[in-house]
């Protein structure tokens, strides 16, 4: 299967992106709120690469005649989750929001993450963009993209002239 993270294909800024998402991540657990990258130094405004807050575990699987992402998105609202392909990049995108702290309420420990989250898959050759479905169901959400009919073309060696 030829589904991967965008990052995988080695661009430079991606990669960046996934490590200051894996710094956030731990920083963020140790308490530094908002993680270690989120703003640009001396820049109390500018968002580091417009990196998300946290990111949602997803399972990639397929079949003979399609291809299936599941995300975990626990306590995420529907409205709050988006769904785009743009130039074979399918992207998950969208908001887990933080729950209103009650008066007198003392909290011991905050591990969940909240805030803006960003997923980004490349889709195979053999995908079918005008067959993509997905679905949002206690905290899961399941893309469905079928598969064509026709094999990718592989690469070809053009003579330059």
């Amino acid at each position: 299967m030829q589904l991967m993270r965008r990052q995988e294909t080695r661009e430079p800024i991606h990669e960046m992106e996934d490590l200051a998402n894996r710094i956030n991540r731990f920083f963020g657990s140790a308490g530094w709120p908002g993680g270690f990258f989120s703003k640009w130094p001396g820049n109390g405004d500018r968002e580091l690469l417009a990196a998300a807050d946290w990111s949602p575990t997803c399972d990639i699987s397929e079949t003979d005649k399609e291809y299936r992402i599941r995300a975990e998105l626990p306590s995420v609202e529907r409205d709050d989750v988006h769904v785009t392909l743009d130039d074979r990049i399918l992207t998950i995108q969208g908001e887990r929001r933080e729950e209103k702290q009650e008066r007198g309420v003392k909290v011991h420990r905050r591990e969940l993450c909240y805030g803006s989250f960003l997923r980004r898959f490349t889709m195979p050759g053999d995908a079918d963009e005008s067959k993509v479905d997905a679905t949002f169901k206690d905290g899961m959400l399941n893309v469905i993209i079928g598969k064509s009919k026709t094999k990718a073309s592989k690469a070809t060696e053009i003579v330059v002239h």
